[in-house]
């Protein structure tokens, strides 16, 4: 039908031939990994959000799509979903390598470290990401774990630590620069609230990326990764 029509077809959920297992090396540059406490609640959304708000500061950022939807937006990228497990955490490494600009590369996160279906991917991200950030996405209307009425979602604290846990081994310095939730179902007044009251319980900026912008979160990573300044030397 595509020849028929003279048109050609292109597999996105085909991952790329000869991907390496990871080697857990340290590699220069700094990466912000999206996560989630469950799958679908918006981190392809906030990732894009985070990018566009870094750039509009100037910085060098890059978007890193490991889902098929992001790999169309991005143009390139791996469908995490079709690779052999044994090699995420190698599929990432090549996605993200290292860079010595001083940019950013922000990793399109997938699945959760709490859903039974999808815990092995988050792991091997978490682990072939090795991001300086994470940014904790959430959807505060998901009555439980998609498709799995039987789990519940776990309270954003805990998520958080887990996903810096697993984040440590490769990344032993990692840190939570924010939370972005996905509000859509919420009006402004309440939308805006819980934007606040999360913030306050979990001591990070959280918004909802694409409804009020990337900025909170983006002005705290920029600032914790800030270059030191240089040490004063005393005059003679």
């Amino acid at each position: 039908a595509a020849d028929a029509v003279g048109v050609s077809l292109f597999d996105v959920r085909d991952a790329p031939a000869h991907l390496p297992v990871g080697n857990g090396r340290r590699r220069a540059g700094k990466r912000l990994l999206t996560v989630g406490t469950d799958c679908s609640v918006g981190k392809m959304y906030a990732t894009l959000c985070l990018r566009d708000a870094m750039r509009a500061r100037g910085v060098a950022a890059d978007f890193r799509a490991t889902g098929q939807t992001g790999i169309l937006i991005a143009g390139d990228g791996v469908p995490l979903d079709a690779v052999v497990a044994d090699f995420i955490a190698g599929a990432i490494e090549v996605l993200a390598p290292a860079r010595d600009d001083d940019g950013w590369d922000l990793i399109e996160g997938q699945g959760s470290l709490f859903h039974p279906s999808f815990a092995g991917v988050s792991t091997g991200l978490l682990h072939g990401a090795q991001p300086a950030a994470i940014v904790l996405c959430h959807d505060p209307m998901r009555a439980h774990m998609r498709g799995l009425p039987h789990y519940q979602l776990p309270d954003l604290a805990t998520c958080l630590e887990a996903n810096l846990q697993v984040a440590r081994l490769t990344s032993p310095d990692v840190q939570a620069t924010g939370i972005a939730l996905n509000t859509v179902k919420l009006d402004e007044d309440a939308a805006r609230r819980l934007c606040a009251d999360t913030a306050q319980a979990l001591g990070l900026p959280c918004t909802d990326p694409y409804r009020f912008g990337a900025d909170p979160i983006v002005d705290w990573t920029l600032t914790c990764f800030a270059p030191a300044a240089p040490a004063m030397t005393a005059s003679r």
